[in-house]
């Protein structure tokens, strides 16, 4: 048994992770308590990271053309064809597209291939779509992509004002650090603006429910308030910042009064004068804005009006003060650092930097070769996909992301990919949607294997480190990338025998002739204080800020105290900002806003999350989040099944209602693919529609139509895991469907049929579709010919309620295993679940049912194990009727909720909904009809 430190590969916050390995695998992880992102603290996803390990379903053999190859044939094979596209068509027809996923060596080397070697400025990434208008607008304002914040502002902050960001559920370390804050210090205020009412209201102080899309609005407001009212610093004006009388007259452009602002808000004028007032009054304020902030055709221009802000009140450079991006991913940084966005050079570096495209090349030249840099700027994300379809760009590299479903019109985007001449994928699950659309697959190491760094939201780097061997003959990126550079010709510009090499590479480029010059400053990006670093070094590399240099050799925590920035006069610029509406407009045949985002246990598109079966409770299904208004009006139900219709198909989820969101809007989460279920690609709702600067997508306005699913039937199919591989069996009778991993087995939620039967049409073994059910027994007719054309192991065990005609069916193999077990039925009435996943946990041992267990089966339980409804403490697997029990026999606070079921005594992500089931439940209780009132 040994411990490993390592860095959590889910979001910006890159909290520190122990790992207790045992022989080649990891038993167990822990938060590193020394790390200072987190200290200890992990939210529910890093703790179960080691229960998404294991080498089943892993890629582990390169394929060329569908058929499995050795490494010397893949990596020819790549080289051969990158070299005919490059010859018939040019270098611009190359292009690669990339991930947060990455560590920092990796998206270097990748950086370095295609922009430098292979002479393509098309190397774009998925942080496009989470952080690109961050980065565009810290650029504008501060002449670099540098956050000026670090974690300890948070907790030092009189005013935290949280602006399109879910913090509770998408950075949730973060949100407990400032939840403690606040408890330490009972003057701390913390405000939260976003058009849903999300867990992260539990700490606020002051919400603004404002509508989607008028973020700018609101901010431009706050600026003409703060000169209305003479809350300027006008000696921090004067000596650091250029712009203001700009910024001031588009401001006042439109009417701003506090009520004309609300009203375009959709707010209410005493709590955004509330607002006003606290900002302005207080000095140390953070801002901390994410993707409702990003993800829309103006972000730029939002996170510009937010920056104007901190400038015009002078609050940025102190602690607990600034304008703070949260990014989405682990190494969003990390790649902006090397050059990963098209517009982007290595080390913060970009096109339009005076004399960086030379310097760059210089610096990359060898004794051998000199490489040919592009003049300018390629195909942002959008604009790839987009220059694929029309056949300029004939050959992709795409690693550790998924385009096929996180972009807008993800159906043009596979429609792309599948008339792409050559298409490459890096991944490493074996299941992945978009190895359809391969030409050639690499197996990539994942985390626990991967080795090297990245860097969180507050410009922290750390060493992410490679604890297991990679399953097969997976290899990593970095390793992949260079040996296709040696076949190219490149070999001594790709030499590296080790990632801590390419580091070193990366750390001088960022010194390299990095000073003050003619028409120059000195770049932000800066860790040559880490050059230098021996293999023993680099693997013992602690947290540390950048810049890192000669000045700062334990780096830095805040940038800009000195009021100094990274332009050419050292000023910052406030930026002119007219807000405008999204571009997505709604009429009558898609009237609702869409709005899209993460959920508290998944991540991305499920590939790592969707492992761990105890991270599929929170939210087992796609779903769609509406108003009780909306729904009544629309005629939906909480729990059932319906449709959106959007900008290039349909989604289907179930019902949530939700009195959090907003009249007129819906929410739908981001996660679910190909893989997990049948229509709920989130992709498909969004138009593309892009921030001119920034090329982001509007990701957060949709718009869509909303109706009932009708279906005849429904029914929950658990199969064992060797049996449930491929979906197409069961799912091609279904109108909806959705897979739900548990422990010893594989969920399938199902629905389909016509209504106006008493269970619906089953769609009988023949492949027709019955008629309408006469009765039970013509039911259970249909559903065991449609099981028994289905599955390798007959029904054994089945019964029929005549009731309801319903109908509840198992397969007992010969050896006495359980192979599957069904209910035709709502989801609502399933028993508990995890007394058959242990069932199917005993058959994958080799052990048989035993009499008790066998004539438990059909009932699904043992005696009294009922179903306890969505798992709200995923932790410690507590379900919501646990817990609504239990405050109704008086444990009525959280303390008391923890001592009886444990639930939220762990990483602490569930509290805010276990505070929102206690006061729902006493606001239930208090309206309930007493004796007196019923008798008067």
């Amino acid at each position: 048994m040994r411990e490993a430190r390592t860095t959590c590969p889910y979001c910006g916050v890159g909290c520190g992770v122990l790992a207790c390995v045992e022989g080649e695998r990891i038993a167990d992880v822990q938060g590193d308590p020394a790390h200072p992102a987190n200290f200890g603290r992990l939210c529910v996803k890093g703790s179960a990271l080691h229960e998404t390990l294991g080498h089943h379903g892993r890629l582990t053999r390169p394929r060329v053309d569908g058929v499995e190859v050795d490494w010397d044939t893949a990596l020819a094979a790549v080289a051969e064809r990158l070299t005919a596209v490059q010859a018939a068509r040019g270098s611009q027809a190359l292009a690669a597209y990339l991930s947060g996923q990455l560590l920092t060596e990796d998206y270097y080397v990748a950086n370095k291939l295609f922009k430098g070697f292979l002479g393509t400025s098309h190397l774009d990434t998925n942080s496009r779509l989470c952080m690109a208008s961050a980065v565009a607008a810290h650029k504008r304002a501060f002449g670099a992509d540098a956050v000026p914040c670090c974690y300890e502002d948070l907790e030092e902050a009189e005013l935290v004002v949280l602006v399109g960001s879910n913090l509770a559920w998408n950075h949730p370390v973060l949100f407990q650090r400032l939840k403690v804050a606040k408890q330490r210090n009972p003057l701390m205020r913390v405000v939260v603006i976003d058009p849903r009412v999300t867990d992260t209201c539990e700490i606020a102080d002051l919400y603004l429910g404002l509508a989607p899309g008028s973020d700018a609005r609101l901010f431009t407001g706050l600026l003409a308030w703060m000169a209305e009212r003479n809350k300027l610093d006008r000696v921090y004006l004067e000596a650091h910042t250029q712009g203001f009388d700009e910024a001031l007259a588009a401001a006042n452009e439109q009417d701003a009064s506090v009520e004309a602002i609300a009203a375009d808000c959709d707010v209410d004028s005493e709590r955004l004068e509330t607002f006003f007032y606290w900002f302005a009054s207080h000095l140390h304020v953070v801002t901390l804005f994410s993707q409702g902030v990003n993800q829309s055709t103006s972000g730029t221009d939002k996170g510009n009006a937010i920056i104007n802000c901190h400038l015009a009140g002078g609050k940025i450079g102190l602690p607990g003060a600034g304008p703070f991006s949260i990014t989405g991913q682990p190494n969003a940084m990390g790649g902006r650092e090397v050059g990963g966005l098209a517009n982007q050079l290595a080390a913060h570096m970009d096109y339009d930097t005076p004399g960086a495209r030379d310097r760059v090349t210089r610096f990359w030249t060898t004794e051998r070769r000199v490489p040919s840099l592009p003049d300018g700027p390629g195909h942002k994300a959008v604009d790839l996909f987009a220059a694929i379809e029309r056949g300029e760009v004939q050959a992709l590299w795409i690693m550790a992301t998924n385009p096929a479903v996180s972009l807008p019109r993800a159906d043009r985007v596979r429609a792309a990919l599948a008339k792409c001449p050559l298409v490459i994928v890096s991944e490493c699950m074996a299941d992945a949607d978009l190895l359809d659309y391969a030409d050639i697959v690499l197996p990539a190491s994942s985390w626990s294997e991967k080795d090297g760094t990245v860097t969180n939201s507050e410009r922290r780097i750390s060493r992410q480190r490679g604890i297991l061997p990679p399953p097969g003959e997976a290899r990593h990126d970095w390793w992949i990338m260079c040996e296709v550079a040696k076949r190219l010709g490149f070999g001594e510009a790709f030499d590296y025998a080790h990632p801590s090499e390419i580091f070193d590479e990366h750390a001088r480029l960022s010194g390299f002739e990095n000073d003050e010059g003619p028409g120059r400053s000195r770049r932000l990006f800066d860790i040559s204080g880490l050059a230098g670093l021996d293999r023993t070094a680099y693997d013992a590399l602690a947290p540390i800020q950048w810049p890192v240099n000669a000045d700062a050799p334990h780096g830095t925590a805040r940038l800009f105290i000195d009021g100094r920035f990274a332009t050419p006069d050292g000023r910052a610029r406030l930026l002119p900002v007219r807000p405008r509406p999204p571009a997505q407009k709604l009429d009558a045949a898609r009237p609702l806003r869409l709005n899209t985002g993460r959920i508290r246990d998944q991540w991305h598109t499920m590939t790592r999350t969707g492992r761990a079966p105890r991270l599929m409770n929170h939210r087992a299904e796609p779903f769609i989040e509406i108003a009780p208004e909306d729904a009544a009006a629309l005629g939906v139900k909480e729990h059932a099944l319906a449709r959106l219709h959007g900008a290039g198909g349909d989604y289907i989820g179930r019902v949530r209602v939700s009195r959090g969101q907003r009249r007129g809007e819906v929410f739908v989460p981001m996660h679910w693919s190909g893989h997990f279920s049948g229509a709920a690609r989130m992709g498909e709702l969004i138009e593309a529609h892009v921030d001119p600067v920034s090329g982001q997508p509007e990701s957060k306005h949709g718009a869509v139509a909303l109706e009932p699913l009708a279906v005849g039937w429904e029914a929950t199919l658990l199969v064992a895991d060797e049996l449930g591989a491929s979906e197409a069996a069961w799912c091609d009778a279904s109108r909806y469907w959705a897979r739900i991993p548990l422990g010893g087995c594989q969920r399938w939620q199902l629905a389909g049929g016509e209504p106006g039967s008493a269970c619906g049409d089953v769609e009988s073994a023949g492949g027709g579709v019955g008629s309408a059910c006469g009765g039970v027994e013509k039911t259970s007719h249909d559903w065991l010919a449609w099981l028994e054309a289905r599955l390798p192991v007959a029904p054994t065990l089945w019964c029929t309620d005549p009731s309801s005609g319903r109908l509840r069916a198992a397969g007992v193999d010969d050896a006495g295993r359980l192979r599957w077990w069904l209910m035709a039925g709502p989801p609502m009435e399933l028993p508990n679940l995890a007394w058959l996943d242990a069932r199917f946990a005993e058959a994958t041992a080799g052990r048989a049912l035993t009499t008790s267990h066998r004539r438990r089966l059909l009932a699904g339980c043992d005696d009294g194990a009922a179903n306890q409804g969505p798992v709200v403490c995923s932790c410690h697997q507590v379900g919501q009727r646990a817990i609504l029990g239990a405050i109704r026999e008086g444990d009525d606070s959280v303390e008391a909720l923890g001592a009886r079921l444990a639930c939220g005594t762990q990483c602490g992500s569930c509290i805010p909904e276990l505070k929102s089931l206690i006061e729902e439940e006493k606001a239930h209780a208090s309206a309930e009809p007493t004796e007196d009132t019923v008798v008067a």
